[in-house]
């Protein structure tokens, strides 16, 4: 079946002139023994996030180097000569335009800028984001929900199943190193939630989400799939889907969040 204009289902896409912000955390908390929550305060005027798996860019400057907004020109941020900072995107959990705070959610995972960032962070410490950009919204008009992912997509799926109406059947299934790491969700949507567990196995190295996903009866009616996190996962879930399940491949969002090996990686599919 084509999506059309008129079709319900459309996907809707919303676009936001580009913002810089420099935050000051003043909440820090740990969700589970590898994810840590963020709460950052300052300007939010403007902000705005209608799609669960929107983002933001995270600035993470060189030690020695103070957190600044840079102006914004026609190729976008322009930082000073050898200020440069490493970026990340984020997935925007909860925020508060009135009030002036957004949380992000980071998991600790040992290297990169953006994890030793969140693992030193300290009430006090600042942090330049920027967007999101754009938004991609889903509408809530399909007979039920696949969300699928590692760890990295937490924040996203998490937002989906809290925001989808009530007795809206959705299946989730998402890789995490250990039971301790399961996050729970509060939710009037229909959930079904399967985690399965790495338990030692290197991130990046399983095909524990592609097997679970296999190996679970869906429900009947037209879906709408979600799935982020390492890229060959999100491939192969994706290949799945279309393949073997039959999902209209226009309702099939597969997100590279990182490849194992690779750094910076990301890749929409």
């Amino acid at each position: 079946m084509t999506e059309t204009a008129n079709d319900p289902r459309a996907i809707q896409r919303q676009r936001y002139d580009t913002r810089m912000r420099l935050l000051t955390v003043i909440g820090i908390t740990d969700i589970t023994p590898l994810m840590r929550r963020i709460r950052l305060d300052g300007d939010m005027e403007g902000f705005a996030s209608l799609g669960h798996a929107d983002h933001i860019k995270a600035f993470f400057f060189a030690p020695g180097v103070t957190p600044e907004l840079p102006p914004i020109g026609p190729n976008g941020a322009e930082f000073k000569p050898g200020t440069r900072p490493e970026m990340r995107d984020y997935t925007p959990r909860y925020w508060s335009v009135e009030e002036g705070w957004i949380d992000l959610d980071f998991v600790l995972h040992g290297d990169g800028p953006a994890s030793g960032w969140a693992a030193s962070a300290s009430l006090g410490s600042t942090l330049v984001i920027g967007g999101p950009r754009g938004s991609q919204i889903v509408s809530m008009a399909f007979d039920w929900y696949l969300l699928a992912g590692d760890e990295t997509a937490l924040p996203a799926i998490g937002r989906r199943i809290e925001e989808l109406p009530a007795s809206a059947p959705v299946l989730a299934v998402i890789e995490v190193e250990n039971a301790a790491e399961e996050q729970a969700f509060e939710t009037s949507a229909d959930l079904t939630l399967i985690y399965v567990h790495r338990n030692g196995a290197a991130p990046g190295t399983t095909s524990l989400v592609l097997d679970a996903i296999a190996a679970t009866a869906f429900p009947s009616g037209d879906a709408y799939a979600y799935v982020a996190g390492e890229v060959n996962m999100s491939r192969a879930v994706k290949a799945h889907l279309l393949d073997q399940r039959g999902f209209n491949p226009q309702w099939v969002k597969a997100a590279g969040y990182w490849h194992v090996g690779v750094p910076d990686a990301h890749e929409d599919h």
